[in-house]
């Protein structure tokens, strides 16, 4: 029941991520520094990555951290580079995809080190 539950939330974050990267965010609460932007990509993708290693119980092995860690990163910038084509306001910028990096870095390290929910 449980891991349904969690699989459900992932998904959700996920295609509401996917949502979020193709609209225009005008009405963003401004967090008062100039890299606003790259806060919130690190937020986003922490919460990805912590919520899919989770679901995928991931922190036994490395190659399947490697392997989730690799299938976000590649999702991050599939996004970056599309979000463009389908938005003509959102730009593509690398410092957007070392900050989802860096997010799903984070967010692996935290799920994996907390082991914040143990699934059967």
């Amino acid at each position: 029941m449980l891991r349904k539950l969690l699989l459900s939330v992932a998904v959700i974050y996920t295609l509401a991520l996917i949502v979020v990267t193709f609209i225009s965010l005008d009405g963003v609460p401004n967090l008062g520094s100039s890299f606003d932007d790259k806060i919130y990509h690190f937020l986003a993708y922490a919460g990805l990555a912590g919520l899919w290693i989770t679901f995928f119980k991931s922190g036994k092995t490395k190659q399947n951290l490697w392997l989730i860690f690799i299938v976000i990163f590649l999702f991050g910038v599939l996004l970056e580079v599309l979000q463009h084509q389908i938005n003509i306001k959102r730009t593509y910028d690398n410092f957007d995809l070392m900050a989802n990096a860096s997010g799903v870095i984070i967010g692996t390290l935290i799920a994996v080190r907390l082991n914040i929910i143990k699934l059967k």
